[in-house]
Protein backbone atom coordinates (compact mmCIF):
# COMPACT_ATOMS: atom_id res chain seq x y z
CA UNK A 1 0.00 0.00 0.00
CA UNK A 2 1.26 3.74 -0.84
CA UNK A 3 2.00 5.36 2.84
CA UNK A 4 1.23 8.96 2.33
CA UNK A 5 3.70 11.78 3.99
CA UNK A 6 2.22 12.85 7.17
CA UNK A 7 3.73 16.50 7.24
CA UNK A 8 2.60 18.63 10.92
CA UNK A 9 1.63 22.18 11.10
CA UNK A 10 4.51 23.11 13.49
CA UNK A 11 4.93 26.18 15.60
CA UNK A 12 7.97 27.50 13.28
CA UNK A 13 5.17 27.50 10.46
CA UNK A 14 2.65 29.42 12.55
CA UNK A 15 4.87 32.61 12.14
CA UNK A 16 5.22 32.72 8.21
CA UNK A 17 2.67 30.17 6.73
CA UNK A 18 -0.90 31.34 4.66
CA UNK A 19 -3.45 28.59 5.41
CA UNK A 20 -5.75 27.66 2.97
CA UNK A 21 -9.37 27.84 3.78
CA UNK A 22 -12.02 25.63 1.55
CA UNK A 23 -14.76 27.83 0.13
CA UNK A 24 -18.16 26.44 1.77
CA UNK A 25 -19.52 28.97 3.74
CA UNK A 26 -18.00 32.54 2.97
CA UNK A 27 -19.75 34.68 5.66
CA UNK A 28 -18.88 31.93 8.50
CA UNK A 29 -15.45 31.01 7.62
CA UNK A 30 -14.75 34.44 6.83
CA UNK A 31 -15.32 35.32 10.61
CA UNK A 32 -13.66 32.68 12.14
CA UNK A 33 -10.29 33.31 9.82
CA UNK A 34 -10.54 36.87 10.86
CA UNK A 35 -11.07 35.92 14.56
CA UNK A 36 -8.07 33.39 14.33
CA UNK A 37 -5.73 36.05 12.56
CA UNK A 38 -5.76 37.74 16.26
CA UNK A 39 -4.21 34.58 17.53
CA UNK A 40 -1.45 34.92 14.82
CA UNK A 41 -2.66 32.99 12.10
CA UNK A 42 -2.73 34.04 8.54
CA UNK A 43 -5.80 32.55 6.60
CA UNK A 44 -7.86 32.85 3.57
CA UNK A 45 -11.12 31.83 2.40
CA UNK A 46 -10.45 30.40 -1.30
CA UNK A 47 -13.28 32.06 -3.53
CA UNK A 48 -12.33 30.13 -7.29
CA UNK A 49 -15.03 28.45 -8.91
CA UNK A 50 -15.89 27.47 -12.04
CA UNK A 51 -15.40 23.81 -14.03
CA UNK A 52 -11.81 24.40 -13.94
CA UNK A 53 -11.81 23.22 -10.39
CA UNK A 54 -14.12 20.09 -10.37
CA UNK A 55 -11.45 19.03 -14.06
CA UNK A 56 -8.60 19.79 -11.29
CA UNK A 57 -9.97 17.42 -8.99
CA UNK A 58 -10.06 14.76 -10.98
CA UNK A 59 -6.72 14.81 -12.73
CA UNK A 60 -5.46 13.56 -8.68
CA UNK A 61 -8.60 12.22 -7.18
CA UNK A 62 -10.47 8.42 -8.51
CA UNK A 63 -13.83 10.14 -10.52
CA UNK A 64 -16.03 7.38 -8.43
CA UNK A 65 -15.04 9.81 -5.06
CA UNK A 66 -17.22 11.83 -3.27
CA UNK A 67 -17.75 15.20 -4.95
CA UNK A 68 -17.35 17.53 -2.51
CA UNK A 69 -13.77 15.72 -1.98
CA UNK A 70 -13.27 16.26 -5.57
CA UNK A 71 -14.05 20.27 -4.96
CA UNK A 72 -12.25 20.36 -2.09
CA UNK A 73 -8.90 19.01 -3.39
CA UNK A 74 -9.42 20.03 -6.70
CA UNK A 75 -9.73 23.95 -4.92
CA UNK A 76 -6.75 23.09 -2.74
CA UNK A 77 -4.34 22.07 -5.82
CA UNK A 78 -5.68 24.53 -8.13
CA UNK A 79 -4.79 27.26 -5.93
CA UNK A 80 -0.99 26.07 -5.18
CA UNK A 81 -0.46 25.98 -9.16
CA UNK A 82 -1.64 29.33 -9.97
CA UNK A 83 1.11 30.75 -8.62
CA UNK A 84 -0.72 33.40 -6.47
CA UNK A 85 1.00 31.62 -3.23
CA UNK A 86 4.08 29.95 -2.34
CA UNK A 87 3.80 26.26 -1.82
CA UNK A 88 6.69 26.10 -0.19
CA UNK A 89 5.00 28.29 2.87
CA UNK A 90 1.30 27.19 2.28
CA UNK A 91 -0.87 24.81 4.54
CA UNK A 92 -3.97 23.67 4.25
CA UNK A 93 -7.06 22.74 6.68
CA UNK A 94 -10.01 21.48 6.71
CA UNK A 95 -13.00 19.59 8.95
CA UNK A 96 -12.77 15.64 9.67
CA UNK A 97 -16.04 14.34 10.64
CA UNK A 98 -14.17 11.29 11.89
CA UNK A 99 -17.56 8.95 11.41
CA UNK A 100 -18.37 6.29 8.97
CA UNK A 101 -19.34 9.22 5.72
CA UNK A 102 -16.51 9.09 3.25
CA UNK A 103 -15.16 12.71 4.09
CA UNK A 104 -13.27 11.11 7.26
CA UNK A 105 -11.10 10.05 4.75
CA UNK A 106 -10.09 13.90 3.04
CA UNK A 107 -7.11 14.21 4.92
CA UNK A 108 -5.93 10.74 3.38
CA UNK A 109 -7.04 11.66 -0.13
CA UNK A 110 -5.80 15.37 0.21
CA UNK A 111 -2.19 14.19 1.19
CA UNK A 112 -2.40 10.95 -1.70
CA UNK A 113 -3.70 13.95 -4.10
CA UNK A 114 -1.17 16.20 -3.04
CA UNK A 115 1.77 13.83 -3.99
CA UNK A 116 0.82 13.53 -7.18
CA UNK A 117 0.43 16.67 -7.71
CA UNK A 118 4.13 17.28 -6.71
CA UNK A 119 2.82 19.67 -3.01
CA UNK A 120 3.94 16.51 -0.62
CA UNK A 121 5.49 18.95 1.44
CA UNK A 122 2.54 20.93 2.16
CA UNK A 123 1.00 20.47 5.68
CA UNK A 124 -2.66 19.42 5.75
CA UNK A 125 -4.38 20.58 9.16
CA UNK A 126 -7.07 18.34 10.41
CA UNK A 127 -9.46 19.53 12.57
CA UNK A 128 -12.19 17.07 14.16
CA UNK A 129 -14.25 16.63 17.52
CA UNK A 130 -12.38 13.47 17.70
CA UNK A 131 -9.32 14.89 17.77
CA UNK A 132 -7.73 12.30 14.86
CA UNK A 133 -4.53 14.56 14.40
CA UNK A 134 -2.82 16.99 16.49
CA UNK A 135 -0.56 20.45 15.25
CA UNK A 136 1.65 21.81 17.80
CA UNK A 137 1.31 25.31 15.60
CA UNK A 138 -2.66 24.95 15.61
CA UNK A 139 -4.01 24.77 18.49
CA UNK A 140 -7.08 26.14 19.79
CA UNK A 141 -7.67 27.38 23.46
CA UNK A 142 -11.51 27.93 25.02
CA UNK A 143 -11.83 30.82 24.75
CA UNK A 144 -11.36 30.77 20.78
CA UNK A 145 -13.19 27.76 20.36
CA UNK A 146 -16.42 30.22 22.27
CA UNK A 147 -15.85 33.01 20.04
CA UNK A 148 -15.71 30.62 16.93
CA UNK A 149 -19.11 28.99 18.17
CA UNK A 150 -20.14 32.57 18.19
CA UNK A 151 -19.06 33.12 14.45
CA UNK A 152 -21.25 30.67 13.62
CA UNK A 153 -23.91 32.42 15.47
CA UNK A 154 -23.20 35.31 13.25
CA UNK A 155 -23.28 33.49 10.49
CA UNK A 156 -26.39 31.66 10.71
CA UNK A 157 -28.53 34.83 11.39
CA UNK A 158 -26.16 36.59 8.43
CA UNK A 159 -27.63 33.97 6.16
CA UNK A 160 -31.13 33.80 7.14
CA UNK A 161 -31.66 37.59 7.11
CA UNK A 162 -29.80 37.82 3.37
CA UNK A 163 -32.22 34.77 2.30
CA UNK A 164 -35.30 36.87 4.41
CA UNK A 165 -34.93 39.94 2.32
CA UNK A 166 -33.01 39.83 -0.77
CA UNK A 167 -36.32 38.12 -2.79
CA UNK A 168 -37.76 41.31 -1.89
CA UNK A 169 -35.69 43.60 -2.25
CA UNK A 170 -36.40 47.08 -4.07
CA UNK A 171 -32.56 47.78 -5.16
CA UNK A 172 -30.90 44.58 -6.63
CA UNK A 173 -27.73 43.53 -4.81
CA UNK A 174 -28.59 45.78 -1.92
CA UNK A 175 -28.71 42.90 0.48
CA UNK A 176 -25.99 40.62 -0.65
CA UNK A 177 -23.92 43.87 -0.37
CA UNK A 178 -24.55 44.76 3.40
CA UNK A 179 -24.44 41.11 4.62
CA UNK A 180 -20.56 41.23 3.37
CA UNK A 181 -20.11 44.31 4.82
CA UNK A 182 -21.34 43.39 8.07
CA UNK A 183 -19.07 40.30 7.79
CA UNK A 184 -16.23 42.61 7.16
CA UNK A 185 -16.87 44.97 9.67
CA UNK A 186 -17.52 42.12 12.10
CA UNK A 187 -14.40 39.74 11.27
CA UNK A 188 -12.62 42.26 11.99
CA UNK A 189 -13.86 42.91 15.93
CA UNK A 190 -14.95 39.44 16.77
CA UNK A 191 -11.03 38.62 17.49
CA UNK A 192 -10.91 41.11 20.17
CA UNK A 193 -14.63 40.61 21.73
CA UNK A 194 -14.91 38.72 25.14
CA UNK A 195 -16.40 35.77 25.57
CA UNK A 196 -19.88 37.40 27.32
CA UNK A 197 -22.84 36.34 25.42
CA UNK A 198 -24.26 40.18 25.72
CA UNK A 199 -22.03 41.57 23.12
CA UNK A 200 -22.85 39.07 20.89
CA UNK A 201 -27.17 39.94 21.50
CA UNK A 202 -26.08 43.57 21.43
CA UNK A 203 -24.39 42.79 17.68
CA UNK A 204 -27.09 40.80 16.44
CA UNK A 205 -29.84 43.48 17.31
CA UNK A 206 -27.69 45.77 15.52
CA UNK A 207 -27.30 43.09 12.56
CA UNK A 208 -31.12 43.08 12.68
CA UNK A 209 -31.70 46.65 12.42
CA UNK A 210 -29.59 47.21 9.51
CA UNK A 211 -31.84 44.65 7.38
CA UNK A 212 -34.69 45.88 8.32
CA UNK A 213 -34.12 49.23 6.94
CA UNK A 214 -33.78 47.55 3.35
CA UNK A 215 -36.37 49.08 1.34
CA UNK A 216 -38.87 45.99 0.59
CA UNK A 217 -41.38 44.94 -1.77
CA UNK A 218 -43.44 42.57 0.06
CA UNK A 219 -45.38 40.20 -2.31
CA UNK A 220 -46.54 36.46 -2.53
CA UNK A 221 -43.55 34.11 -3.62
CA UNK A 222 -42.77 30.22 -2.87
CA UNK A 223 -40.46 29.72 0.35
CA UNK A 224 -38.05 26.81 -0.85
CA UNK A 225 -35.92 25.14 1.70
CA UNK A 226 -32.55 23.53 1.01
CA UNK A 227 -30.67 20.80 2.87
CA UNK A 228 -28.25 17.82 2.03
CA UNK A 229 -25.01 16.70 2.63
CA UNK A 230 -23.45 19.44 4.29
CA UNK A 231 -20.61 20.76 1.14
CA UNK A 232 -23.40 20.97 -1.65
CA UNK A 233 -26.18 22.21 1.21
CA UNK A 234 -24.25 25.75 1.97
CA UNK A 235 -21.40 25.55 -0.95
CA UNK A 236 -22.39 27.40 -3.93
CA UNK A 237 -19.49 25.64 -5.85
CA UNK A 238 -21.15 22.40 -4.49
CA UNK A 239 -24.44 22.81 -5.57
CA UNK A 240 -24.45 25.41 -8.87
CA UNK A 241 -25.38 28.28 -7.05
CA UNK A 242 -28.29 27.16 -6.37
CA UNK A 243 -29.84 29.46 -3.87
CA UNK A 244 -29.25 32.60 -6.54
CA UNK A 245 -31.09 29.92 -8.91
CA UNK A 246 -33.63 29.92 -6.42
CA UNK A 247 -33.99 33.79 -6.43
CA UNK A 248 -34.10 34.26 -10.07
CA UNK A 249 -36.73 31.81 -10.36
CA UNK A 250 -39.01 34.15 -7.68
CA UNK A 251 -38.22 31.91 -5.01
CA UNK A 252 -37.17 32.66 -1.23
CA UNK A 253 -34.68 30.15 -0.08
CA UNK A 254 -35.08 28.76 3.06
CA UNK A 255 -31.26 26.93 4.44
CA UNK A 256 -31.08 26.42 7.98
CA UNK A 257 -28.23 27.23 9.45
CA UNK A 258 -24.97 25.46 10.60
CA UNK A 259 -25.18 25.56 14.03
CA UNK A 260 -27.74 22.71 13.81
CA UNK A 261 -25.28 20.58 12.35
CA UNK A 262 -22.91 21.53 15.30
CA UNK A 263 -24.99 20.51 18.08
CA UNK A 264 -26.34 16.73 16.08
CA UNK A 265 -22.39 16.36 15.80
CA UNK A 266 -21.98 17.27 19.49
CA UNK A 267 -25.07 15.31 20.16
CA UNK A 268 -24.05 12.03 18.45
CA UNK A 269 -20.99 11.86 20.92
CA UNK A 270 -23.23 11.55 23.76
CA UNK A 271 -25.74 8.82 21.89
CA UNK A 272 -22.70 6.61 21.16
CA UNK A 273 -21.98 6.71 24.97
CA UNK A 274 -25.99 5.91 25.53
CA UNK A 275 -26.18 3.31 23.25
CA UNK A 276 -22.20 1.93 22.71
CA UNK A 277 -20.73 3.20 25.95
CA UNK A 278 -18.00 4.90 23.69
CA UNK A 279 -16.65 8.11 24.25
CA UNK A 280 -16.44 7.34 28.25
CA UNK A 281 -13.81 9.52 29.24
CA UNK A 282 -15.09 12.97 26.82
CA UNK A 283 -18.52 12.13 27.53
CA UNK A 284 -18.64 14.70 30.40
CA UNK A 285 -17.20 17.08 28.37
CA UNK A 286 -19.82 16.58 25.27
CA UNK A 287 -22.30 16.85 28.16
CA UNK A 288 -21.19 19.85 29.23
CA UNK A 289 -20.79 21.67 25.28
CA UNK A 290 -24.09 19.65 24.22
CA UNK A 291 -26.04 21.98 26.90
CA UNK A 292 -23.89 25.67 26.61
CA UNK A 293 -24.46 25.16 23.04
CA UNK A 294 -28.19 24.43 23.52
CA UNK A 295 -28.25 27.31 25.67
CA UNK A 296 -26.75 29.81 23.64
CA UNK A 297 -29.02 28.78 20.81
CA UNK A 298 -32.01 29.80 22.96
CA UNK A 299 -30.58 33.21 23.88
CA UNK A 300 -29.98 33.55 20.24
CA UNK A 301 -33.21 32.83 19.17
CA UNK A 302 -34.69 35.25 21.50
CA UNK A 303 -33.16 37.95 20.02
CA UNK A 304 -34.84 37.60 17.18
CA UNK A 305 -38.00 36.41 18.32
CA UNK A 306 -38.35 39.67 20.28
CA UNK A 307 -37.82 41.47 17.71
CA UNK A 308 -40.66 40.18 15.10
CA UNK A 309 -39.93 41.11 12.69
CA UNK A 310 -37.48 38.43 11.45
CA UNK A 311 -38.44 34.29 11.35
CA UNK A 312 -36.45 32.65 13.94
CA UNK A 313 -34.52 29.43 14.26
CA UNK A 314 -36.28 26.71 15.32
CA UNK A 315 -34.37 25.00 18.86
CA UNK A 316 -32.20 22.16 18.66
CA UNK A 317 -34.46 19.78 20.72
CA UNK A 318 -37.54 21.06 18.58
CA UNK A 319 -35.82 19.54 15.54
CA UNK A 320 -34.32 16.24 17.55
CA UNK A 321 -38.38 15.45 19.00
CA UNK A 322 -39.73 15.98 15.61
CA UNK A 323 -37.80 13.04 14.29
CA UNK A 324 -39.62 10.57 16.64
CA UNK A 325 -41.54 7.93 14.76
CA UNK A 326 -39.59 8.76 11.35
CA UNK A 327 -35.83 7.43 12.35
CA UNK A 328 -33.99 6.65 15.30
CA UNK A 329 -31.61 9.51 16.56
CA UNK A 330 -28.42 6.54 16.52
CA UNK A 331 -28.71 6.95 12.71
CA UNK A 332 -25.89 9.30 12.32
CA UNK A 333 -23.67 8.28 9.12
CA UNK A 334 -23.18 11.75 6.99
CA UNK A 335 -26.11 14.11 8.15
CA UNK A 336 -28.19 10.87 9.66
CA UNK A 337 -31.19 11.00 11.08
CA UNK A 338 -30.78 15.50 10.93
CA UNK A 339 -32.00 15.30 7.39
CA UNK A 340 -34.48 14.14 7.22
CA UNK A 341 -35.73 15.91 10.77
CA UNK A 342 -34.69 19.62 8.76
CA UNK A 343 -37.27 18.45 6.03
CA UNK A 344 -39.69 18.19 8.90
CA UNK A 345 -38.67 21.38 10.57
CA UNK A 346 -39.13 23.31 7.69
CA UNK A 347 -42.33 22.07 7.17
CA UNK A 348 -43.29 22.97 10.96
CA UNK A 349 -42.82 26.60 9.67
CA UNK A 350 -44.88 26.33 6.75
CA UNK A 351 -41.79 25.64 4.34
CA UNK A 352 -43.35 22.74 2.12
CA UNK A 353 -41.20 22.77 -0.69
CA UNK A 354 -37.61 21.48 -0.60
CA UNK A 355 -34.88 20.51 -2.08
CA UNK A 356 -32.20 17.88 -0.78
CA UNK A 357 -28.68 18.46 -2.55
CA UNK A 358 -26.91 15.83 -2.22
CA UNK A 359 -23.30 14.10 -4.22
CA UNK A 360 -24.06 11.29 -6.47
CA UNK A 361 -23.06 7.88 -4.69
CA UNK A 362 -23.67 9.70 -1.53
CA UNK A 363 -24.93 6.47 0.39
CA UNK A 364 -25.73 8.29 3.82
CA UNK A 365 -27.38 10.72 2.00
CA UNK A 366 -29.50 8.40 -0.36
CA UNK A 367 -31.02 6.37 2.36
CA UNK A 368 -31.27 9.54 4.61
CA UNK A 369 -32.44 11.80 2.24
CA UNK A 370 -33.75 10.17 -0.76
CA UNK A 371 -34.89 7.19 0.88
CA UNK A 372 -36.92 8.92 3.74
CA UNK A 373 -39.13 10.88 1.20
CA UNK A 374 -41.62 8.31 0.80
CA UNK A 375 -42.12 7.99 4.44
CA UNK A 376 -42.07 11.88 4.99
CA UNK A 377 -44.64 12.26 2.36
CA UNK A 378 -46.78 9.37 3.59
CA UNK A 379 -47.16 11.31 6.71
CA UNK A 380 -46.99 15.14 5.39
CA UNK A 381 -48.97 14.31 1.78
CA UNK A 382 -48.96 17.78 1.08
CA UNK A 383 -44.79 18.09 1.62
CA UNK A 384 -43.17 18.66 -2.21
CA UNK A 385 -39.72 17.50 -1.92
CA UNK A 386 -37.40 16.97 -5.05
CA UNK A 387 -33.47 15.20 -4.42
CA UNK A 388 -30.87 16.67 -6.67
CA UNK A 389 -28.20 14.54 -7.59
CA UNK A 390 -24.75 17.00 -7.65
CA UNK A 391 -21.67 15.51 -9.25
CA UNK A 392 -18.55 16.49 -11.38
CA UNK A 393 -20.38 14.41 -14.56
CA UNK A 394 -23.74 16.28 -13.95
CA UNK A 395 -25.16 18.85 -15.49
CA UNK A 396 -26.59 21.98 -14.70
CA UNK A 397 -29.17 22.01 -16.50
CA UNK A 398 -30.79 18.71 -15.67
CA UNK A 399 -30.19 20.23 -12.26
CA UNK A 400 -32.39 23.04 -12.88
CA UNK A 401 -34.96 21.62 -14.93
CA UNK A 402 -35.23 19.10 -11.59
CA UNK A 403 -36.35 21.92 -9.80
CA UNK A 404 -38.10 24.24 -12.39
CA UNK A 405 -40.18 21.26 -12.20
CA UNK A 406 -40.70 21.14 -8.26
CA UNK A 407 -41.23 25.32 -8.24
CA UNK A 408 -43.86 25.07 -11.17
CA UNK A 409 -45.86 22.34 -9.11
CA UNK A 410 -45.19 25.14 -5.55
CA UNK A 411 -46.21 28.18 -7.70
CA UNK A 412 -49.32 26.17 -8.07
CA UNK A 413 -50.33 25.02 -4.79
CA UNK A 414 -49.37 28.42 -4.23
CA UNK A 415 -51.89 29.99 -5.80
CA UNK A 416 -54.57 27.61 -4.76
CA UNK A 417 -53.47 28.69 -1.02
CA UNK A 418 -54.60 32.21 -2.08
CA UNK A 419 -57.83 31.85 -3.49
CA UNK A 420 -58.65 29.71 -0.68
CA UNK A 421 -57.87 33.03 1.40
CA UNK A 422 -59.47 34.63 -0.96
CA UNK A 423 -62.45 33.21 -0.88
Amino acid sequence: MEEQRYVPFTEEMKKDYKILVPDMLPMHFRLITKMLEKSGYDMEVLKTNGPEIAETGLKFVHNDTCYPAILVIGQFIHALQSGKYNPHKTALIYFQTGGGCRASNYISLMRKALEKAGFGYVPVISISLNGLEKHSGFTLSVWEIIRAFYCIFYGDLLLSLKNQVAPYEINQGETERLAMEITEDLGSKVGNMGISFGTVKKNCKEIIEKFKKIPVKRQNKVKVGVVGEIYVKFSALGNNGLEKFLLSEGAEPVVPGLLDFFLYTVHAKITDYKLFGLNKRMYPLFRILYKFLLKKQKQFIKVIKQDGYFDSPTPFERIEKLIYGYVNTGVKMGEGWLLPAEMLELKDRGVKNIVCAQPFGCLPNHICGKGMMKPLKDKNPDMNIVAVDYDAGATKVNQENRIKLMLACAKENLMEEIAVTKS
